[in-house]
């Protein structure tokens, strides 16, 4: 009896052992690896694409100012509220307005980026503008919003920032918008 407890006693160490070693590395798979995206830099990203002068049938001209980007962590998606002003042919003043949208976010794998899509018109509004004009105007938002931000680039990673996933065999996969940011969280790559 003796001798059967020498002889199991050290692989039940040895087994214990192993175990409490490999405990973080379970834990750690449990957790999904992620990046953090800070709302600072999205809105750094963005602002490159304004000022933008869109004209409208030839007789409106557009002018759109950088967004102030809005985290919307209860829908996912990213909220945009910009300052535009309307003047030509067609209007005897030129306006100044406000455009609300919001907008989904997906990831870009050829060049490594994340970017808007999916926008919705919230409101495009312009103080003082007589109703015909402003008509005009109001459909013409959906074309202006896509103008706008269709597409833009919110955040582009670098090479090195996805060099430790890729050489675990993961990529980027969900974008969750936070209080503070972007996480973006990593799932396997797809077996060729």
């Amino acid at each position: 009896m003796e001798r059967r407890l020498l002889l199991t006693t050290p692989l039940r160490l040895a087994l214990g052992s192993a175990v409490y070693l490999a405990w973080p590395l379970v834990k750690a798979q449990q957790a999904q690896p992620g990046y953090t995206v800070p709302a600072a830099k999205l809105e750094q990203a963005v602002a490159q694409r304004f000022p933008l002068r869109l004209p409208v049938g030839g007789l409106v001209n557009i002018s759109v100012q950088a967004p102030r980007l809005r985290l919307l962590p209860g829908q996912n998606r990213l909220g945009a509220d910009m300052v535009v002003g309307a003047a030509g042919q067609a209007l005897r003043l030129a306006y100044t307005g406000t455009f609300d949208l919001d907008f989904a976010l997906r990831y870009e794998a050829s060049d490594l980026s994340i970017r808007a899509h999916q926008l919705r018109v919230n409101t495009l509004q312009f103080d003082g503008l007589p109703p015909q004009p402003s008509a005009l105007l109001a459909a013409y938002g959906p074309a202006l919003a896509e103008q706008a931000l269709q597409d833009a680039v919110l955040h582009t990673f670098k090479p090195q920032d996805l060099a430790l996933p890729d050489g675990m065999g993961l990529q980027p996969g969900s974008i969750t918008v936070t209080a503070q940011g972007l996480v973006i969280g990593f799932v396997a790559k797809p077996m060729l």
